[in-house]
């Protein structure tokens, strides 16, 4: 006997930048506030959880940039990270409640996808600084 396998609500999250830049812009003109953070979420743990949730709090939809593994590796995060296959790593943080949507970046770091999605808040972790 085969079983069917329901493909995930969560994929429905996860977005190319492209695809994402529309759907963001239409909840802009439909009046919603959007967040934005990014990270690389390897080994998710409770301190990201309530992170997303706090940052979720702060407007209407969230949207997680998420480092992908080239993109990992260049930040110096060893060199067995990272753990988890930024493919998995974006339906974990899709499976959260507060995000709202994923996409996955190569650059190093977030501007280029911050221009493109224009949202309206940034959030970064307390073990950031301006510099």
């Amino acid at each position: 006997m085969r079983v069917k396998r329901k493909v995930p609500d969560t994929i429905f999250k996860i977005h190319t930048r492209t695809g994402l830049v529309e759907r963001i812009a239409a909840h802009q003109k439909a009046g919603e506030s959007i967040v934005f953070t990014n990270g690389c979420f390897d080994l998710l743990h409770i301190g990201h959880t309530r992170y997303l949730e706090e940052a979720k709090g702060l407007g209407d939809r969230l949207v997680v940039g998420l480092n992908s593994d080239e993109s990992v590796r260049k930040l110096a995060k060893g060199t067995n990270r990272p753990i988890i296959p930024a493919e998995q790593r974006a339906e974990v943080l899709a499976a959260l409640s507060c995000v709202d949507f994923v996409t996955i970046f190569d650059e190093p770091d977030p501007l280029a996808l911050i221009q493109a999605l224009r949202p309206n808040i940034l959030v970064k972790g307390g073990d950031w600084t301006l510099d």
